[in-house]
């Protein structure tokens, strides 16, 4: 009895020890792990479309012009905000210096009845802290130019990593596939695939999704006459990779501003709003949608998105689900090849253009 518990003891020491250093080296090397996910996230979205340009054209070339393509259009995107952006400036400064002094009449009407002292001294108040704060302030701006660096750096190399996943994905996975030992690769061939397929059903799933939001959300906010109604869009649509708390965040931030250039009813419409695309999202797009990949109860995706939040902030609201996603699709496929006794697979290595 003693003798079992020692051994199952000391197994579970060398487990914990490898959980920790793994962690631990993820932590000290995020950034890497997170241009790698970004690279497969490209990878998911772009192969299919180097694959087609590629049937009339060298491979080399096909992948070249289909990065090229999807970075002019990221970056016409990104000029068209700019452009809205600048050419609402005037007018957006104006509006919101009329919206908050309609926001403070609002406050000093019934039912808040609030001092007009009140509000007069939280604005001195927040210019002193603003004057008193001036180099703090400084230190972070210059704290986010090094961020920045950074930012820049991790896309940069999940783009070189893109690369070669589009161009040779399949030759890379056959390599590493043939470092495993000879009893595993039946398995590791089975988990690959049922990864790869969650994975890119996954990616392919939320950027419909996220279009789909961003769509809907930027005619409702241009009807209702809301300003910066283009760049509130483009924040939907990057709020929403973060399953059942993005898009809710990004409606709020876009009621704000309506309260501010537009009075309190336009805002209560577009809380409305938050209520009505949360269950197009929740009850239509989400089901019909993600059915490619796997489909994980709601509580697991919020317990997934908090838990990630907590270990690495933003990116780790963005990785958590695909992440869960990826391993239960992993264990259910060895699961279920183990039932049917089909872990022999094909002695041809394929990888993620198979996969696909």
């Amino acid at each position: 009895m003693l003798r079992t518990a020692a051994a199952y003891a000391w197994r579970l020491l060398a487990v914990g020890a490898v959980v920790y250093a793994v962690f631990a080296v993820l932590g000290r090397f995020h950034e890497i792990g997170v241009a790698v996910f970004l690279g497969l996230v490209i990878t998911a979205l772009l192969r299919p479309v180097a694959d087609v340009v590629a049937r009339g054209l060298p491979r080399p070339l096909a992948v070249a012009l289909t990065l090229l393509g999807g970075i002019a259009l990221v970056l016409g995107v990104l000029a068209l905000v700019g452009e809205a952006v600048a050419g609402e400036r005037t007018t957006l400064v104006r509006e919101f210096r009329e919206g908050i002094e309609r926001i403070e009449n609002w406050l000093e009407r019934p039912p808040f009845r609030l001092n007009p002292e009140a509000l007069s001294d939280v604005q001195s108040r927040i210019g002193q802290w603003l004057s008193s704060h001036r180099s703090t302030l400084v230190s972070e701006a210059v704290s986010g130019a090094h961020r920045l660096v950074t930012v820049l750096a991790t896309l940069a190399l999940g783009l070189f990593c893109s690369v070669f996943f589009i161009h040779s994905g399949d030759r890379q996975w056959a390599w590493a596939r043939e470092q495993l030992p000879r009893s595993v690769r039946g398995r590791a061939e089975i988990g690959a695939r049922a990864a790869w397929r969650t994975f890119t059903g996954y990616t392919h799933g939320i950027v419909l999704v996220a279009a789909t939001n961003a769509v809907l959300v930027g005619i409702a906010l241009w009807l209702l006459g809301v300003p910066l109604a283009v760049p509130l869009a483009l924040l939907e649509f990057f709020a929403a990779f973060v399953p059942l708390i993005g898009s809710p965040v990004a409606l709020a931030v876009a009621a704000v501003v309506a309260l501010a250039a537009q009075g309190p009813l336009v805002a209560l419409i577009v809380i409305a709003l938050i209520v009505i695309i949360g269950q197009i999202e929740g009850h239509l797009l989400h089901p019909l949608v993600m059915s490619w990949a796997v489909r994980l109860h709601p509580l697991v995706v919020a317990i997934s998105v908090i838990a990630g939040a907590i270990a690495a902030g933003v990116v780790g609201a963005v990785v958590a689900v695909p992440l869960v996603s990826v391993f239960w699709a992993v264990l259910t496929a060895l699961r279920e090849a183990r039932r049917v006794g089909a872990t022999d697979v094909a002695s041809e290595p394929r990888g993620p253009k198979e996969l696909g």
